[in-house]
């Protein structure tokens, strides 16, 4: 892939609760470790290089679903939960937001140490990535978040954000070394944000003869586009919408969690004896880990599995939350043991939804759900950062509501 894409990151401020920051840590480390287990470290940097799937997994993490947050937030929970165990997966996530990023190059030659790496060449890589969107590309988006992130192997892959102020907007950049041929030909995977009409762009394929000239005329710049970039467009409501949402796919998901014959056979894949609201989170977490780069243009939809901390569209279901990570863990256990069934059985229930999806064609009830989630939450413990405020007493029992047509 070259530079595919844009989407809107509003600026949220505020700060993630601890609560949320340490499950986030364990599940994002346990689905990072579930693409390792069964499709490698190039898998991992591959889906992390593409900004529609890293949106998703910020989704079903429990993060806001649209904000910039979301690229602080994934990234220092894959940090924090992946870098005790770096030398046993062989992925390393150097680099961070502001002050952190000043020690990328540190980390990475102590990583180049340890793995036998030129790191001198991954210093000069993650330095050439930084200045290359910050100063070469003039789009007015000033870079305050960079990670790179390393394989045993030396395959790489840099996410970094930029923030635009006034227009309360931030932009993400994605990098990833398996497809840079040239650094100064095209060189990204994605670049994500608001459109901002023509920028100056130093690396575009036709500024070779620019690339050229600046060498005796510094002055000399050339002109670019992002017409030809896939779009993601990310609004500005902070609510989640229907429109935001494939129904159908989501539909999906409730038939295999919530129809009686569906859930059955989905727990029986899980080999589980799982309640709905865990089938319904676990079903989007298998998509996440197992599902196609074309799944992910509604990233959206994946904060129907554990809501979000400013109850968009939902408050997190901390006993769904934990129960999800538990199944995974132990899955994961098994197959380090020695034991695949139980992680292959998230591949099964992905598919399994698919065939649903395209075989009865469920669409879901979008206000109907969203309602059922609020009515559910508090036996549950559905949580919210705004929990400091006076709530309403709420009914824990409620009757099934039709979620799907």
């Amino acid at each position: 892939m070259k530079r595919s894409g844009f989407a809107d990151l509003p600026l949220h401020g505020g700060r993630v609760p601890a609560w949320l920051a340490e499950r986030m840590t364990r599940l994002g480390a346990a689905i990072a470790e579930s693409v390792l287990h069964q499709y490698g470290a190039p898998e991992l940097l591959s889906r992390l290089s593409d900004p529609f799937w890293f949106q998703a997994l910020g989704c079903v993490m429990g993060m806001d679903w649209h904000s910039s947050g979301i690229t602080t937030s994934v990234l220092g929970a894959l940090k924090r939960g992946l870098s005790p165990r770096a030398n046993e997966l062989g992925i390393y996530i150097c680099g961070g937001r502001g002050r952190h990023s000043r020690h990328t190059p540190d980390e990475l030659r102590a990583v180049a140490e340890r793995r036998n790496l030129d790191g001198e060449a991954l210093v000069r890589t993650s330095r050439l990535t930084a200045r290359v969107d910050n100063n070469a590309i003039a789009d007015g988006f000033q870079i305050y978040l960079h990670t790179f992130i390393v394989s045993a192997a030396g395959e790489w892959a840099v996410v970094q954000q930029g923030m635009h102020q006034a227009r309360g907007l931030a932009r993400r950049y994605h990098w990833h070394s398996a497809t840079v041929r040239d650094f100064t030909c095209e060189p990204h995977t994605a670049v994500v944000g608001e459109h901002q009409g023509d920028i100056l762009n130093l690396v575009d394929a036709h500024a070779r003869p620019a690339q050229d000239a600046l060498l005796a005329i510094a002055r000399q710049h050339p002109d670019a586009t992002l017409r030809d970039a896939r779009s993601l467009m990310l609004p500005r409501h902070h609510d989640v919408r229907a429109e935001n949402v494939d129904l159908k796919r989501l539909g999906a998901v409730l038939a295999v969690a919530y129809e009686r014959e569906f859930r059955d056979f989905a727990s029986l894949l899980l080999l589980e004896n799982l309640g709905p609201r865990t089938l319904q989170s676990l079903a989007l977490i298998a998509e996440v880990v197992h599902g196609a780069p074309t799944r992910f243009s509604d990233p959206a939809r994946f904060s129907f599995a554990l809501g979000g901390k400013d109850r968009h569209p939902f408050p997190v279901p901390l006993k769904t939350y934990d129960e999800s990570i538990a199944v995974l863990r132990r899955s994961l256990d098994a197959a380090r043991l020695g034991g695949p069934e139980k992680l292959e059985g998230f591949a099964r229930l992905d598919r399994f939804v698919r065939a649903v999806e395209q075989r009865y064609s469920p669409a879901a009830d979008f206000d109907a759900l969203v309602a059922h989630e609020h009515a559910i939450s508090p036996s549950l413990d559905g949580r919210s950062v705004f929990d400091g405020r006076k709530k309403k007493t709420a009914k824990t029992q409620v009757a099934q509501l039709p979620l799907w047509d």
